[in-house]
């Protein structure tokens, strides 16, 4: 990870130390890319795909 980065608080929430919302993104200080639609990419290279709410109750608009 960058050494330029702030660290996390010990015992603390990870937190955004760069926001690129015209990206959809945020790197966190533990080193994770948050993306606006909960997927995230880990500094180990691990990955959680988005997880989005089921949709099926929506109906379209008329």
């Amino acid at each position: 990870m960058c050494p330029q980065l702030s660290p996390c608080h010990p015992g603390g929430a990870p937190h955004v130390v760069a926001a690129r919302p015209e990206q959809g993104w945020n790197l966190l200080c533990d080193g994770t890319i948050h993306f606006d639609d909960t997927g995230e990419l880990h500094p180990d290279g691990s990955v959680v795909p988005p997880h989005r709410p089921p949709t099926a109750h929506l109906t379209p608009a008329a």
